[in-house]
């Protein structure tokens, strides 16, 4: 069963071969199988079966959605109202969220049955999945090697078939570099497709929710009930969404693809490089045409990033004081020692760094000469990307510059690992929609194939991305032991 698409155990679960409290047990009993890999902080054995027997009271009442009875997990980002809520972090180990974010709601309606929450990098600031209070994640593929972050534990889940699905959240990579280090499918949608209501804030002007999946069919089903407007998130666009599965099955002949020559460059490997320029010729095999674009101030994308995320972090991450929720220090003398020693003890290491670059981003004197500059520079990255897209309908890259790195091997380096995002952030500070497709393995390692496009096209990209799957068989690939 767990090898299944979701339209397979759709259409199983109507015909009555299992139903949705069996196809939820047997996902339970793999977590409890393969707990060594770490990808959930909490597991909602409980609360998945008693949604189970609704879901399949529902299909038994001829209800026929494609997500009711599925079993799906949640990045420990998403509020669950009732269910522990961490963000990863020791600040917020013993928080039960009062409410559900409206991507849990969605996915509740949709007739999803909830396992867990999965395992993340501590408020979403890593690319391994090693600043998490809970422990880092194993990647499937090779159990040394991290899963990529911050949902790096969505990325592993779905990879080593623990859930057949599951969201995650996009600030400057942390859908598609996970995806790309685990051979799944992963979608960052445009800024503001996807509502930001009861997702804990890292950066607001860049945070993003989506799909990870196995397939691009899949992610299409999964953003079907995620996207759309919400008048409780002030950056949600009120614009129709779209039937992502219909134009799945298009053709492609006559695509038009960029290639940026700044991905291509130096610090790119060479075994990586060499995939990336396999899946583009299939996707000339295909009708489409390739064309070498340039887009100069890319290379000023993680300096900028790294003054704007930090900045705004430092703003979000404010609220967090030991005062009306989350971790507290024990017997503070006074309110200025409950401040400190309550932000001291609760947040990890990765976690202050940003906050500090970012409070000292933003503070009297260097206001101007850092976050304003970097500001500009945002603006030149999306004109790059409005001008190179006037000319091609996608541009097409690798997600990352090599393939997942050993745990504890980068994780004393932060600038080598903030190198680790060069080809997705820029993408985030455009908010253009982008994901990361399965494109081969090297090194044992699976290779992630990135394709961005125009401001809501998700539609276009799913197909393109589906049509490669057609031609291959990456995405179906599953790592040993885990089959």
């Amino acid at each position: 069963m767990h090898n299944k698409s979701i339209n397979q155990l759709a259409k199983s679960l109507r015909a009555g071969e299992f139903s949705s409290v069996e196809l939820t047990q047997s996902f339970l009993a793999r977590i409890k199988q393969h707990q060594a890999l770490n990808c959930f902080i909490t597991v909602t054995e409980n609360v998945a079966l008693e949604n189970a027997q609704r879901a399949d009271a529902k299909i038994a009442n001829g209800d026929t959605g494609l997500l009711t009875g599925i079993p799906i997990a949640q990045k420990d980002i998403f509020c669950t109202q009732g269910i522990k809520t961490t963000c990863g972090s020791k600040m917020l180990d013993n928080f039960i969220a009062p409410y559900d974010a409206t991507i849990v709601t969605q996915l509740n309606e949709a007739g999803a049955v909830m396992l867990g929450k999965l395992n993340m990098d501590e408020f979403a600031m890593g690319s391994s999945n090693e600043t998490s209070f809970y422990g880092a994640v194993k990647n499937p593929w090779q159990t040394d090697s991290v899963p990529g972050g911050s949902s790096g534990g969505s990325a592993a889940a779905v990879a080593a078939r623990l859930s057949v699905c599951a969201t995650g959240t996009d600030t400057g990579g942390s859908i598609r570099q996970p995806a790309a280090h685990c051979g799944i499918t992963g979608l960052k949608p445009t800024y503001g497709r996807v509502s930001r209501y009861g997702m804990i804030a890292y950066a607001s002007s860049l945070d993003q929710g989506g799909p990870m999946a196995r397939s691009a069919e899949d992610a299409a089903i999964l953003l079907q009930a995620m996207a759309g407007f919400d008048n409780k998130d002030s950056t949600s666009v009120d614009r129709p969404v779209p039937d992502y599965q219909a134009g799945l099955a298009n053709s492609i002949e006559g695509l038009k693809i960029g290639l940026p020559k700044e991905f291509f460059g130096e610090g790119l490997s060479a075994s990586v490089g060499a995939i990336i320029e396999k899946a583009v010729e299939e996707y000339r095999k295909m009708g489409a045409v390739i064309k070498e674009i340039s887009m100069p101030n890319l290379k000023l994308a993680i300096p900028a990033y790294y003054v704007i995320a930090p900045a705004e972090c430092s703003a979000n991450l404010s609220r967090f004081d030991g005062v009306r929720f989350g971790y507290r220090c024990e017997t503070p003398k006074d309110l200025t020692d409950l401040y400190t020693r309550s932000r001291g003890e609760g947040f990890g290491k990765e976690v202050k760094r940003r906050i500090l670059m970012g409070t000292y981003a933003l503070s009297a004197g260097y206001y101007d000469a850092y976050y304003i500059k970097a500001q500009k520079i945002r603006r030149l990255i999306s004109e790059d990307f409005k001008k190179a897209l006037a000319d091609v309908d996608v541009i097409m890259g690798p997600v990352t510059p090599s393939t997942a790195f050993g745990i504890g091997e980068k994780i004393g380096n932060p600038i080598e690992m903030y190198l680790s995002d060069i080809y997705t952030i820029a993408i985030n500070l455009a908010g253009l929609p982008a994901m990361s497709i399965p494109a081969g393995f090297a090194e044992g390692k699976p290779v992630g194939l990135q394709v961005i496009g125009n401001y809501f096209t998700e539609d276009r990209l799913l197909n393109i991305a589906h049509q490669y799957q057609q031609a291959t068989d990456w995405h179906q690939q599953i790592p040993k032991g885990f089959e």
